[in-house]
């Protein structure tokens, strides 16, 4: 199965939020839209994969994080990654992450990343890891918060433990 990584244009955008696509959970058209203008403003880079002729995932590369601790350090960041279900397993993510690593490092000495904590993050967690990633040293963070001692935060998609990788 050939895949091919191309920048979001606008005719992808159907695509990415067609009733059938895990990809609009959550999302509208609005939001590709927005990735789009900040993709064409220089803020973002906005990847999709494609598997023979089928959209099967995204990635996108945000220049400057939301993150702090990213931000301060001017670190990007890949953010957003997904792929739908009937093309895990098959390349797709490492695809998008390694096209996304290659034009951070043309920029940048490292790269950032965050991961969810939950079970659905599994595949994530250890692909990054494989990958040479590790965690940034500063916690969990829920929303763009610390998670300090003895808080009680949801175990939602906003827990999230940060890693980074330098480039070699």
């Amino acid at each position: 199965m050939p895949i091919t990584i191309k920048l979001l244009e606008a005719p992808d955008i159907p695509l990415l939020t067609s009733p059938l696509s895990f990809l609009n959970s959550n999302t509208t058209a609005s939001y590709f839209n927005d990735l789009l203008a900040e993709h064409d403003s220089g803020k973002r880079v906005v990847l999709v994969a494609y598997a023979d002729d089928t959209l099967a995932g995204f990635v996108t590369i945000k220049w400057q994080s939301d993150y702090p601790h990213f931000a301060e350090k001017g670190v990007p960041e890949i953010n957003d990654l997904r792929v739908l279900p009937d093309f895990r397993r098959r390349g797709i993510a490492k695809a998008l992450v390694g096209e996304a690593e290659r034009r951070i490092f043309e920029r940048s000495p490292v790269a950032g990343i965050g991961v969810g904590m939950y079970a659905d993050y599994g595949p994530a967690q250890r692909m990054y890891i494989q990958r040479g990633y590790v965690p940034d040293g500063m916690g969990l963070y829920h929303g763009k918060q610390p998670v300090v001692p003895g808080q009680d935060v949801p175990v939602d998609d906003d827990l999230v433990l940060y890693f980074t990788k330098e480039r070699r």
